[in-house]
């Protein structure tokens, strides 16, 4: 079968035993033989207060574009809430007359998402109807995953406060995309009628997305402006689908696309067997309950010496478990492809954590192989 391509998502993971300078230094190595291996882009996520060192993509993106050649570096996601339109198209816009034509955009929704489902909790929870996990074309799709018990985390209500300014509100998402375009396109206007031209940024190369998880606002305004949608199967596995249908049935063709383009995560660890896969995997788990439980992300931990997950542990992450792709490069393409066949992904960004950085390169370099994409030599 004809491959689509493969990208990289980077969350610049902290292992147990390293620190966060080890691994913006094995982001860079890895950025640098992600472009040998022939993936077409390298993305970096933002997060804040959770133990990863992807807390500044904009600053992360251009030591990247620094460091590699050609291929394309950028944001998945820049959290709109936390942030100016003019602060984005202006970080961006800088990115872009450095490395021109090699920066892309990606926009999400996160920040104001979670202030607004952290307002929704405290006023009472709303009961969702239950689902069971079905199998479509070799895909499981889980049950979607509730925030409910995350959202009382008072770390994670502390972290939204320390990422504003006090008594700022962000603004609606949509009115942000909006100043963001207007912004690069050099047509913006203040609500008194003033023009405002963003330097650098104004008529940037980038090449903007919107992000999202679910059949929700970002799928429809993706669709709605004719924008290139990203759908996170690696962290909301239960409503990839559901995204990908809205943003398609949403979609108007524009002057950046005459038909939808999907990117769909997955999370994967590929190694010469699957049980050796399978090892490395083996703290996955513990890692992802460690975010979802609200404490941040601990350290990775090493497989060596972890305790295993409870069952009551292992409840809060199951979703993740049965998502994440795990074995040797055929059993991990197989899997690949199914997703590709029922998302109808253009292209997949495929993210992958293990203890060892020398172990997560291999798995890049494993699936490359097996997937045919143009490696160069070293």
């Amino acid at each position: 079968m004809t491959r689509v391509p493969l990208s990289v998502l980077d969350l610049a993971p902290v292992s147990e035993g390293s620190t966060p300078a080890d691994a913006l230094g094995n982001t860079i190595d890895l950025a640098r033989h992600a472009e040998q291996w022939g993936y077409r882009r390298y993305w970096v996520a933002e997060h804040h207060f959770v133990g990863v060192a992807s807390s500044s993509p904009a600053v992360l993106i251009g030591a990247i574009a620094a460091a590699t050649e050609s291929i394309r570096v950028g944001s998945a996601a820049v959290q709109l809430g936390h942030h100016t339109a003019a602060a984005v198209v202006e970080a961006f816009g800088t990115l872009d007359a450095l490395h021109p034509g090699r920066i892309d955009l990606g926009l999400g929704r996160s920040g104001q998402r979670r202030a607004e489902a952290l307002a929704a909790a405290q006023s009472g929870p709303t009961p969702e109807p239950r689902r069971e996990t079905v199998i479509r074309d070799g895909l499981v799709i889980p049950p979607p995953f509730s925030l409910v018990g995350l959202l009382s985390s008072a770390r994670l209500a502390a972290g939204l406060g320390a990422l504003q300014q006090p008594g700022a509100q962000a603004p609606d998402f949509t009115q942000q995309v909006d100043d963001i375009l207007a912004l690069i396109d050099g047509t913006y206007r203040t609500p008194d009628g003033v023009d405002l031209h963003a330097v650098p940024g104004e008529n940037a190369r980038l090449q903007t997305w919107i992000f999202g998880s679910s059949a929700g606002p970002s799928a429809e305004l993706a669709g709605r402006l004719g924008l290139p949608f990203g759908a996170n199967y690696h962290v909301s596995p239960g409503t990839t689908v559901e995204a990908v249908e809205a943003y398609r049935a949403a979609f108007r063709p524009s002057a950046v696309l005459a038909e939808p383009y999907i990117v769909v995560s997955a999370d994967a660890v590929v190694a010469e067997t699957d049980g050796k896969a399978q090892e490395l995997a083996s703290t996955y788990g513990q890692w992802t309950y460690s975010i979802r439980s609200g404490q941040g992300a601990v350290p990775y931990p090493d497989p060596r010496g972890a305790a295993p997950l409870t069952d009551g542990q292992r409840a809060l992450v199951e979703d993740r478990l049965v998502t994440q792709f795990v074995g040797a490069p055929g059993t991990v393409a197989e899997r690949l492809a199914s997703l590709q066949r029922v998302t109808g992904a253009d292209e997949i960004v495929v993210t992958s954590v293990t203890h060892g950085h020398r172990e997560r390169l291999r798995s890049y370099e494993l699936l490359a192989r097996e997937w045919g994409l143009g490696l160069r030599a070293a």
